[in-house]
């Protein structure tokens, strides 16, 4: 039994017997790892400005996609009427000289 050094009470090793040499470097080794990831995890939560950095990158990917949403049906649109324009060029350019015919005739 080992004298806790806390309480000043005493309690048996973890597995009951009394643990080798050996055990106690392996113990001491996996208690550093577990301690050097919970300082990791610490000083991550209190590294303010990598979290706010992280953040507005998120916020900037959101709003990328909302206007990429929002961009699309407007370009999709564009190419179609740019494509009825090409389609009906006889038309646009009969269209036009009427109204440059009815404008000249207004203005006389």
């Amino acid at each position: 039994m080992t004298q806790s050094p806390h309480d000043g009470t005493s309690r048996p090793h973890e597995g009951g017997d009394a643990a080798s040499p050996e055990e106690l470097r392996e113990r001491i080794e996996q208690t550093r790892a577990e301690l050097g990831e919970t300082v990791q995890a610490l000083a991550a939560r209190a590294d303010v400005k990598a979290r706010a950095q992280e953040k507005a990158a998120e916020v900037k990917e959101q709003a990328g996609e909302l206007t990429t949403r929002a961009v699309d049906p407007v370009l999709r649109g564009t190419a179609r009427s740019a494509e009825l324009l090409r389609d009906n060029r006889e038309l646009l350019v009969a269209l036009s000289c009427v109204a440059a015919a009815v404008w000249v005739a207004r203005r006389r």
